[in-house]
C-alpha cells in the first residue's frame, strides 16, 4: 500500500494565514520605507533632488511630513499585499498538490504570480489612489488642497465628489504593471529560495536575504517597461495642433520600441530599482520573521 496522505489542518486559520501574514509583512515594510517613498513622490513632483527635498521637508513641515499618507500606505498593504501574497500562496499550494508535491517549474510560478498580481491590484487600487492623493495634496496651491485627514477620509471624499467608480481610476495600467511586478517578485523569490537553500546549502537567514534581493531586482526589471509607458502617457502634452504624441499605451510602447529599441524601456533602471527593491526585500524579511514567530508559538 502507498503512504497515507497527512490530514490537512482543520479550521479557517490555514486558509486565511497566508493572507494575514502577507498583509502584516507588507504593512511593516511600509512603516520602514514610507519616508523614502514620500521623498520619491516629492522628487517626481519637481521639488528638487533627494537632499533638497529632505532638507525642505524637515525645515518647513517637520519629521511628521515623512509619514504623511502612512494610513493610506498601510491600507494599501492591508488590501493589495494581503490579496497578492495570500492568493499566490493558495495558487502555488494548489499547483504543487496537482504536481504530486513536486516543486513547480518556473513558468508555473510565474503564472501564479501574474494571477496574484492582478487580484491584488484590483483589490488595492482604491487605497493606491488615496495614497497618491494624500502624498500630493501638500504640494497643491492652498486653495486646491483637499486636506485629507486619513485614508478613509480620502476614499470617502473621492467617492462622494467623483463617484464610486473613480476609486478605480487608472486601474487598467495599474493592474498590468502589478501583474508584471508580481510575476517577477513572487516567482523569483520562490526560485531563489530553492537555489540558495537546496543548490548552495545556505542557512535560513542567508537564503531569505539572497532570495529577497533577487526578488527585488526582478520585480523592478519586469515592471519598469510598463511603468515607463505609464509615465510617458501621464506626462504627454498636446502639440500646437492639439494632437497628443500617443493614442494609448500600446501606441506609446510601439513608438518607443521603434525609436530607441528595447533598452529604452529601461531608462533610469538603477533609480527605479532603488525605489522598488527595498520594499520588496523588507516584505519578504518581515514575512519570514512572522512565520518563525508563529512556528515558535505553534500557530
Amino acid at each position: 500500500m502507498g503512504e497515507e496522505k497527512k490530514p490537512k489542518p482543520a479550521g479557517v486559520w490555514p486558509t486565511v494565514k497566508p493572507f494575514v501574514n502577507g498583509g502584516a509583512s507588507g504593512m511593516l515594510a511600509t512603516c520602514v520605507i514610507q519616508p523614502i517613498d514620500m521623498i520619491k513622490v516629492r522628487i517626481q513632483l519637481g521639488q528638487g533632488s533627494a537632499g533638497q527635498v529632505t532638507r525642505n521637508m524637515l525645515k518647513e513641515e517637520g519629521m511628521g511630513a515623512f509619514y504623511k499618507g502612512l494610513s493610506a500606505g498601510l491600507l494599501r498593504q492591508a488590501t493589495y499585499t494581503t490579496a497578492r501574497l495570500g492568493s499566490f500562496r493558495i495558487l502555488t499550494a494548489k499547483a504543487i498538490e496537482a504536481n504530486d508535491g513536486k516543486p513547480l517549474p518556473l513558468y508555473q510560478k510565474a503564472l501564479c504570480g501574474l494571477t496574484a498580481g492582478a487580484i491584488g491590484a484590483c483589490v488595492g487600487s482604491p487605497a493606491d489612489l488615496a495614497l497618491i492623493r494624500m502624498q500630493a495634496d501638500a504640494t497643491l496651491p492652498a486653495a486646491q488642497r483637499r486636506h485629507y485627514t486619513n485614508a478613509f477620509h480620502a476614499l470617502y471624499r473621492i467617492a462622494g465628489d467623483e463617484g464610486v467608480l473613480a476609486l478605480w481610476k487608472g486601474a487598467g495600467p495599474t493592474v498590468v504593471r502589478a501583474m508584471a511586478l508580481n510575476m517577477g517578485m513572487l516567482a523569483s523569490y520562490d526560485q531563489g529560495v530553492e537555489f540558495f537553500k537546496d543548490s548552495l546549502g545556505f542557512g535560513e537567514g542567508a537564503t531569505v536575504l539572497g532570495a529577497s534581493t533577487v526578488s527585488g531586482f526582478f520585480a523592478a526589471a519586469c515592471s519598469l517597461p510598463f511603468d515607463y509607458v505609464k509615465t510617458q502617457i501621464q506626462k504627454m502634452q498636446p502639440d500646437a495642433e492639439g494632437k497628443y504624441p500617443y493614442t494609448g499605451s500600446l501606441d506609446c510602447a510601439m513608438k518607443t520600441l521603434k525609436a530607441g529599441g528595447p533598452l529604452k524601456f529601461y531608462t533610469g533602471f538603477p533609480v527605479y530599482c532603488v525605489r522598488i527593491a527595498p520594499h520588496v526585500m523588507m516584505t519578504w524579511i518581515f514575512l519570514n520573521q512572522i512565520q518563525k514567530f508563529q512556528k515558535s508559538i505553534g500557530l
